[in-house]
């Protein structure tokens, strides 16, 4: 499988995950981006034996963009305490059923998650076993039914997006599982990782990378310069 290498040095390595693809292994025993990129590793530099390759964060599996990894136990802890400290900036841009009653706001809720049928829900109020999750959205463009929004996370809870979302009336497009109704038999849903900023955890350099999303029917909807325009919005470059 071709994965676009965006950047990759000693410490780091930055890639475009395709939709469809795990994160990181699990039951199914279906292909995912931590067990491809060690194995695409030892291949083109040929190292002996196992590879390290740290899961910084991780993308839902229908969903496609940026993703960081780290190459070393270093530059995985590092940047693990960047997104706990919130300096590990994520946007995203997705399309979403319906125009959002605001142009831009900031959205705060409470989410808990059941684990069993990985599924969230989303309160108001602070709840029991609630997390509190934080986005800003901006309106990129409307066509019809659909919009074009950008997002950036100041948490990054589990289905936060597509969860926040759907609670104000929107669902992403595709996204069954929170309310979206059936497109023409979509298998991702209409979300993408469009970048991810942090500082270097060895040069503590600022840097970002960016990916404009591709693939599904769905981003066709718009004009290269619209999902240009979406990719920046709120971004940190």
């Amino acid at each position: 499988m071709a994965i676009t290498v965006l950047y990759e040095d000693n410490h780091l390595l930055a890639v475009v995950k395709p939709p469809g693809i795990l994160s990181q292994e699990d039951d199914t025993g279906d292909a995912d981006m931590l067990t491809l990129l060690k194995q695409d590793l030892k291949e083109r530099h040929n190292k002996p034996g196992n590879v390290f390759l740290g899961l910084v964060h991780r993308l839902d599996r229908m969903v496609g963009g940026v993703m960081v990894f780290a190459k070393t136990s270093k530059a995985a802890s590092r940047l693990s305490e960047s997104v706990r400290s919130r300096q590990f900036g994520k946007t995203y841009v997705c399309v979403v059923q319906g125009v959002p009653s605001k142009p831009q706001a900031r959205l705060t809720h409470y989410i808990r998650k059941d684990n069993k049928h990985n599924q969230v829900t989303v309160f108001n109020k602070p709840a029991d076993e609630a997390k509190e999750a934080v986005l800003e959205y901006e309106i990129a463009a409307v066509n019809g039914r659909y919009s074009l929004i950008a997002v950036k996370l100041h948490t990054g809870r589990p289905h936060q997006i597509r969860a926040q979302m759907a609670h104000i009336g929107c669902p992403l497009v595709g996204d069954l599982k929170y309310g979206a109704k059936p497109a023409g038999g979509m298998s991702d849903i209409a979300l993408w990782s469009t970048s991810v900023s942090a500082p270097h955890p060895v040069t503590k350099e600022w840097i970002s990378f960016r990916s404009i999303p591709s693939g599904s029917e769905t981003w066709s909807w718009w004009s290269s310069e619209q999902l240009e325009t979406a990719s920046r919005m709120l971004s940190d470059t």
